[in-house]
């Protein structure tokens, strides 16, 4: 090779990460709004060890982060719980050691697009998809039958799963799930996936605080909620923002396409409802008509309506909670909890 060619492109090398060393830096600082993850989360620490599970998943090869955490005094059941879209693994820990403390072995995973796990340039999400992975990595992991225990979008993939494998799941628990409508039939307009990837580009602490603090915790903010929020937007000041953003957009376009509200009548396994009453949630509300808006996410009609949908299936209503209420009333939540399990017979072996 020439090595008179060889210099320019030496030079334009180092010149291409010193540029992009500056733009990262400087956008970690911008509005010196707090710290800065990579866009699996690296730099975030988790309340217990994370291990990670490789598949090959629509031609390549995607990894899972997750907790397995074991008791003392084993009870002999398995819980595994799934996150929301704005939630990590991380934010059970509280209903982690709820759970360990009464003998549960306790898996949270991290699906594919989300937190510490793989975020592909290229992904067909669908709920079936993720339920395909969390099936394989709790086949590898020895489970073959667990109780699922979901918050939020976590709650959508709950139904498919128990859909999907209906004999290897015994009892289903279902926190302030969405998808208990459907907004595109409601009147939520088609969001394009450019439009959200767009929209999720310009997200903030202080626009995830706001939205929060409305709909999550019913107008309340405590301190202790902020790790979560800085947890998200440190994703968006890191390195990976881009890939961060076009995840985020995708699943948006699952979770709007893919609703499991007509399917409820199809569950068969005990199910238990646990629901903040002053939940909000809708996906897209704010493209939506002035005029729909207050239609979508009444959460105590939406939970009575699911209730009588799904078989056999209890409720607990917290009237004074919003869309966390594992997270803004821990004590009453994992109170309902353990009692709910405890009454609801498992699906029978």
């Amino acid at each position: 090779m020439n090595p008179v060619r060889k210099k320019p492109s030496v030079v334009r090398s180092l010149m291409l990460c010193l540029a992009m060393s500056f733009a990262f830096n400087a956008h970690a600082d911008e509005g010196n709004d707090g710290p800065a993850y990579g866009p699996e989360l690296q730099g975030f620490d988790y309340p217990y060890p994370v291990a990670r599970f490789s598949l090959t998943s629509q031609r390549q090869v995607v990894s899972m982060a997750y907790m397995d955490v074991h008791p003392s005094h084993p009870n002999g059941r398995t819980a595994v719980l799934l996150h929301g879209k704005n939630f990590c693994s991380a934010t059970w820990k509280q209903t982690i050691q709820t759970l360990t403390d009464a003998g549960y072995r306790v898996i949270a995973p991290d699906q594919i697009g989300f937190c510490k796990s793989t975020k592909p340039a290229r992904y067909q999400y669908s709920f079936q998809q993720l339920a395909r992975n969390t099936h394989a990595l709790l086949g590898a992991l020895g489970v073959s039958k667990a109780t699922l225990i979901a918050h939020s979008t976590g709650g959508m993939l709950a139904v498919r799963y128990a859909l999907m494998y209906p004999g290897e799941t015994e009892q289903l628990v279902l926190v302030n799930p969405i998808g208990l409508e459907d907004w595109k039939a409601k009147g939520v307009p088609s969001i394009s996936i450019d439009d959200w990837y767009a929209r999720e580009l310009k997200t903030s602490a202080d626009g995830i605080r706001r939205y929060e603090t409305g709909t999550y915790y019913s107008g309340q903010w405590r301190d202790e909620y902020e790790p979560w929020v800085q947890m998200l937007a440190g994703m968006y000041r890191g390195p990976g923002k881009d890939i961060v953003a076009w995840n985020s957009a995708l699943l948006y376009d699952m979770i709007y396409t893919q609703p499991v509200v007509y399917e409820f009548d199809q569950l068969k396994t005990p199910t238990l409802l646990l629901i903040g009453d002053k939940d909000t949630t809708a996906i897209g509300r704010d493209f939506a008509p002035p005029d729909i808006r207050p239609t979508l996410g009444r959460y105590p009609d939406l939970a009575k309506l699911a209730k009588e949908r799904i078989e056999g299936a209890k409720l607990v209503e917290f009237p004074e909670l919003g869309h966390a209420p594992q997270m803004q009333d821990p004590a009453a939540f994992h109170r309902a909890l353990l009692d709910g399990l405890a009454a609801l017979k498992p699906n029978a072996p």
